[in-house]
């Protein structure tokens, strides 16, 4: 059978894409490869073929492969890459292009016993942080100031936060691979860098002062053993602040050493926590010894839980609030997996189990603490067993419950000098276990675990957000050591940051700092959750399905409000930082694409408004030049592009376009874009491919845009080189105008005395070559100082004219410049034309007073000043004869055109006596009647009316419809 015949004049084969070695595997195209490669024949079957020509009936198509979508690639062999489109259905006779088949070797090394491991050790690490410092020293005076049944509602408000805040992590942690950086990585790459980049920096303070929070726990605990056994260094606070520095540093040598090291010693704390918790609920259920009920321990009593379940406030802060502030940080370590997601083999799964159990599991602890020891333990005793009730002692007389029990604590009570009780004593935990060096030890395991955790945690958030580059001076640290990349600067600016907090020593002022900075962040995860979810983008599918976008919502509102509730100042503080940072990212806007939901909203949010303006009909009021502006490579003309931003920036639409004629150009390229973004240029780019130049400018011309956000001025550099290029080339030149007039097109052409085109003169119109780096200056983004920009109105052509250097004068560098607007009249009534043009131009309110009336430009030209003489240098038409111009050797075809090719010259001698030293000349363009004017002619008037003119010259011509109107409605 033979191969169909290929099209002779079409050869698409010329526009297609050098490809990169990525996609030859390495190999150069001249290289043969001796592997097999599988190829799908007409009937479906897989045949196997050796290296060599293809016959054109088989194709190159690929199963779906996963190194097809992976970015990294595996260490041991080569990563696959899937065949390019032309590939697929080029002519392999035709084609250099050699493909060499990709290794089909896929081990499977994730069993499900070590999917249930990392998901146990995430769950594990969770709770050790979730158990703190708080659990053993203050949820029993929490619940002595709240009483039993508020403390459950702070317990269950906050797992409500934490839960909900689970899942929202769950869902974002499910959504594609998750890497280094925990919380900071979930949120930047879901809401972008502008919020991400401001919260990952809290996350990472709060852990750090976190670190400090269990580490004063813990330095608290060894304190008061120490005076226990009448051993003090200084006095109980310099104790806890000696002591704080000394364990920060020891466990920063731990978790410098590695995660080998850490990993072990936080199993080896919840094993001593788990041991403590069982000693706890033992000695609850033991008989109270007499020494234990001195100190207001008596065991399960109905009394005792009845009293202990209302609260009994002490002190000027202690509120509802106040003690959820204290409570709070307890309950903030769900993250400490998702922190660690870089260590894990596999976070999708690992971090919502464990996350989630973590949070059931510590919730459920906490509430049968509470109910345990409230039931128990009363609220004020002296710890002395004299204190018993004597039988000569009237019941009257004794105060509290413990009088029922035999006790009298009546007087240290009226005197609010009782020392034990669950309001005054941090250690009823130890003192109600059966072997209190157990809870001694749970103390340590919990309040070092927590540490630990969050000293690990802190430094590879704060790596995470420095290899980012989002902000500067912080890449310093960023650095990692060793080969698993150990953030050791990070580690150190951790430690120094907890040590300042730990000169504090004050366990109740440290933890209300905490809350707000953890609040923040649960509420921008959750808000990443709910903001991911209602933007509908295709990107958005979590393998994790139990959430609610309108909880996670919810629940980002109430931790916003609990902040204020908690303290407003620390609030305020947390979210300046937040608003700092995002004004930051937002003015630098850092080289990063995350696919946020951020993008997905905005361009649902574009779409959206797109669609609604074909709603709402066109109205005079709300015109804007949108600007279509053939630059070619927009890096070789920038001065055209730097002009019309002044008319487009923050106002209108700007198209920059590229019409491709030589084979092998690329007229879609990216690089053309960043030296847009990197010129700060707010314009679209649209390149096309196109047999001649004519046809490309007619193709965008006409498909440029969405709906009515498209082009209607079209803005070209004067073609200068007119008279030595080929005559279709002029011609085409001219035919573009009329294009664009018969689409109704404004049409603006500029010309400068230096040129326009800054590229190579080895470069075409269409090249492609762009030096991001180079970036030249132009006049137009200079200052223009107190110069002016005169305005010659000599026709009416709906006021684009006009519209245009007012635009200019709105923008700072323009601001200083006086607008003169010149316009033809007669010497007789001149007075009388400028006070009509001056009254028109007052009701349009543009701002422009200077109006001069030109009687002259309707003159002849004046041989001694030479116009005419340059004109018959440049004139195509010399060869004619006129009586009119028999004064000139040069001529017209028609008496309209004679008309006007003696006014562009006059015209051109008016301005070279009136605009020498302006910034700019916008001035209207004649247009050339179709079959009537020879393109070369009328190239010839643009020509000599521009030529010898030392300011930018921009010739206007509107589309004849108005584009300004004195009318409010």
């Amino acid at each position: 059978m033979e191969l169909p015949a290929a099209n002779d004049n079409v050869h698409l084969s010329k526009y297609r894409p050098n490809l990169p070695l990525s996609v030859l595997n390495g190999r150069a195209p001249s290289e043969r490869f001796d592997e097999s490669y599988r190829h799908y024949g007409d009937g479906g079957s897989i045949t196997s073929h050796a290296s060599g020509a293809l016959t054109g009936y088989e194709t190159l198509d690929a199963p779906p492969h996963y190194d097809f979508y992976a970015n990294s690639q595996a260490w041991g062999r080569r990563r696959r890459s899937r065949p390019s489109l032309y590939q697929l259905h080029g002519n392999p006779e035709v084609s250099n292009i050699y493909l060499l088949p990709a290794l089909i070797i896929d081990i499977v090394k994730t069993l499900f016993v070590f999917s249930f491991l990392f998901f146990f050790f995430t769950q594990i690490r969770c709770m050790l942080n979730i158990w703190g410092v708080i659990l053993y020293l203050r949820l029993s005076w929490i619940t002595a100031q709240a009483g039993i049944g508020l403390t459950w509602v702070i317990i269950l408000l906050s797992s409500t936060i934490t839960g909900i805040t689970g899942l929202s992590t769950s869902a974002i942690a499910t959504n594609g691979r998750v890497k280094g950086g925990g919380t900071y990585f979930l949120i930047s790459r879901s809401l972008g860098p502008e919020l991400g980049g401001s919260i990952g920096l809290i996350f990472a303070f709060a852990n750090a002062v976190a670190v400090a929070m269990h580490t004063v726990g813990f330095a608290e605990t060894v304190t008061d053993l120490m005076r226990e056994h009448g051993a003090i260094m200084v006095d109980r606070t310099n104790d806890i602040r000696i002591i704080g520095i000394i364990t920060v540093t020891c466990l920063l040598g731990i978790s410098m050493a590695g995660m080998a090291w850490e990993s072990k010693a936080q199993v080896l704390f919840f094993l001593v926590i788990m041991v403590s918790f069982a000693s706890y609920i033992v000695g609850t259920i033991m008989p109270a010894s007499l020494e234990k009920q001195a100190k207001g321990f008596f065991g399960y009593r109905a009394e005792i839980f009845a009293v202990n379940f209302v609260p009994n406030w002490r002190g000027p802060e202690s509120s509802f609030f106040g003690m959820f502030s204290i409570f709070f940080p307890s309950a903030t370590g769900i993250l400490a997996g998702a922190n660690i997601s870089g260590d894990l083999k596999n976070p999708a799964v690992a971090i919502p189990r464990g996350t989630l159990m973590a949070i059931f599991f510590t919730t459920m602890s906490y509430l049968i603490i509470t109910a345990t020891v409230g039931s128990c333990v009363v609220r004020d005793a002296s710890g002395s067993i004299n204190d018993t009730l004597a039988a000569t002692t009237p019941i009257e007389s004794c105060v509290g419950l413990p009088c029922q029990y035999g006790w009298d604590f009546s007087e240290c009570f009226n005197n609010k000098t009782c020392a034990y009780g669950i309001s005054n004593y941090y250690q009823t935990l130890s003192m109600a276990s059966a072997f209190a060096p157990l809870i001694t030890a749970g103390i340590f395991g919990a309040t070092l675990s927590s540490a630990l955790a969050c000293l690990v945690s802190a430094p590879k958030v704060f790596q995470c957000l420095c290899k980012d580059h989002l902000y500067p001076l912080i890449g310093f640290f960023g650095k990692g050591y060793g080969k698993n990349d150990e953030p050791l600067r990070a580690y150190l600016l951790t430690y120094i940051i907890a040590a300042c907090f730990i000169i504090i020593a004050e366990l109740n002022t440290i933890a209300p700092i905490i809350s707000n900075f953890y609040l923040c962040s649960y509420s921008l995860i959750n808000f990443s959750c709910f903001h991911a979810s209602i933007t509908n983008s295709p990107g958005w599918r979590p393998s994790f399905r139990f959430y609610s976008k309108w909880l996670s919502l919810l629940c980002a509102v109430v931790c916003v409000v609990i902040m204020f509730l908690l303290t407003w100042w620390a609030a305020l503080i947390a979210i300046g930082v937040v608003v700092f940072f995002l004004g930051y990212t937002l003015y630098k806007k850092p080289d990063v694409n995350w696919g946020s939901s951020v993008q997905a909203s905005s361009y649902n949010l574009a779409l959206n408004h797109c669609v609604g303006l074909n709603l709402v009909e066109d109205h005079v009021k709300n015109y804007r030049p949108q600007c279509l502006v053939l630059t070619g490579p927009p890096s070789s003309r920038p001065a055209l592009l730097d002009l019309v931003n002044c008319f487009t920036k923050n106002l209108s639409l700007m198209m920059c376009g590229n019409v491709a004629t030589v084979p092998l150009e690329k007229a879609s390229s990216n690089s053309h874009v960043h030296w847009l973004n990197q010129r700060k240029l707010k314009s679209f780019y649209r390149g096309v491919v196109a047999a001649d130049f004519r046809c490309g400018v007619n193709m965008l011309l006409q498909g440029a845009g969405l709906g009515r956000i498209k082009p209607n001025v079209l803005l070209m550099g004067f073609k200068k080189d007119w008279r030595s290029d080929s005559a279709q080339v002029a011609n085409n030149y001219v035919e573009i105008l009329h294009d664009a007039f018969d689409l109704q097109y404004g049409v603006c052409v500029l010309r400068m005395k230096e040129g326009l085109d800054v590229s190579n003169s080895s470069q075409s119109h269409a090249s492609v070559a762009v030096e991001l780096e180079s970036q030249p200056t132009t006049v137009f983004q200079k200052k223009q100082g107190k110069k002016t920009i005169d305005v010659y109105w000599l026709s009416d052509d709906g006021g684009l004219t006009l519209l245009l250097p007012y635009l200019l004068t709105r923008r700072k560098r323009w601001a200083r410049c006086k607008v003169r607007v010149f316009v033809g009249g007669e010497t007789d009534k001149r007075e009388e034309q400028k006070e009509e043009v001056l009254s028109l131009i007052k009701k349009f309110r543009l701002g422009f007073q200077d109006v001069e009336v030109l009687p002259d430009i309707y003159q002849n030209p004046q041989p001694v000043k030479g116009t005419w003489q340059r004109y018959e240098k440049c004139s195509p038409l010399s060869f004619y004869s006129s009586p009119l111009l028999s004064q000139f050797s040069f001529i017209t075809i028609n008496p309209l055109c004679q008309l006007q090719t003696l006014r562009q010259i006059r015209l051109n001698e008016v301005l070279l006596d009136y605009s020498r030293d302006a910034a700019l000349i916008v001035i209207t363009m004649p247009v050339g009647r179709r079959g009537v004017c020879p393109n070369s002619l009328y190239l010839a008037w643009l020509d000599i009316l521009s030529r010898d003119l030392r300011p930018p010259v921009l010739m206007v011509r509107g589309n004849q419809e108005s584009v300004l109107t004195f009318y409010c409605q």
